[in-house]
Order: structure tokens, then sequence, then C-alpha cells
């Protein structure tokens, strides 16, 4: 498997979305109310929303195995998804590292879901708070600190 990162353009957003909303479904949803499961899908599906965001996809060929989503120019994460059979193979890493390389901030943010949360923590970020709950959907607010070189 050789992944490329490559930007997702209009025409592939559906893709990114189905990709999101499947893996959704299986690690997030279980921690979820139906209120939490509704208000995830009303976002991913509010297309106002999803044009502010910026789609980086991880491919392999011109297969989607994983995506992260962002906005306020690479401030905050709002999707990291990788498909659930491709879990564990350097996908979100690589992804994350081709994110924070093009992102000029040097704090990023990302609420995370309870299950990615050892993840988020693996990649470098610290928790904001403890476990928050808005709209149905349970969160954990963290940041990730760029260290300066010295």
């Amino acid at each position: 498997m050789e992944i490329n990162i490559k930007k997702i353009n209009n025409t592939q957003i559906p893709d990114a979305l189905s990709l999101i909303w499947t893996t959704f479904l299986q690690f997030e949803a279980p921690d979820y109310s139906e209120e939490g499961i509704q208000s995830f899908k009303d976002f991913i599906e509010n297309e106002e929303i999803i044009q502010t965001l910026e789609f980086w996809g991880a491919y392999d060929k011109d297969e989607l195995k994983g995506v992260i989503a962002s906005n306020e120019n690479r401030k905050h994460i709002c999707c990291f998804f990788v498909k659930a059979q491709d879990h564990r193979k350097g996908i979100g890493r690589k992804l994350w590292e081709h994110f924070l390389k093009n992102s000029p901030q040097e704090t990023i943010t990302v609420n995370s879901s309870p299950y990615a949360v050892p993840v988020y923590h693996k990649l470098g970020f610290s928790d904001l708070d403890t476990e928050q709950l808005a709209d149905g959907m349970r969160y954990t607010p963290m940041k990730f600190e760029r260290q300066e070189v010295r």
C-alpha cells in the first residue's frame, strides 16, 4: 500500500463524507445518544458548513482510505477518520503529519470523540478540559501545541 495525501476537491467531497459517516457509525455512534448521532449527521449534511471546510484525503491508488477536514485556516480539526479495515497502518499519522506540515498555526484544536482520545494523545494532543456533552455529542476539547525547535 502506497499512501498519497491529496486535497479533496468538490467532486470528491461526497466520497469523503460517505467514508466519514460509515466510520462514524462503526466507532463513534455506539458512544452517542440518538440526538448525538443526528447532530453529527446534520453537521456533515449541512452544505453551507461543508463548503467552509478544507478536506485532505489519504489515497491508495484511487481508493480513499482516510480523511481529515479542518476550518479556520487549518486551526481546528472538524473530522478525522480512517476506514475501519485500514486502522493501525499509519494512515492517520500520515494524514496528520501532512496536515501539520501545511498548517501555519502554532496551536491546533479538536473536539475528540471518546473513541479517538487515545489516538489524539499519541499524536501529541493534550486535554483542555474533561469530557463535554453538547447536542447529544460527547467530546473532549484538546489542543496540539507546536514545540519550538531550538
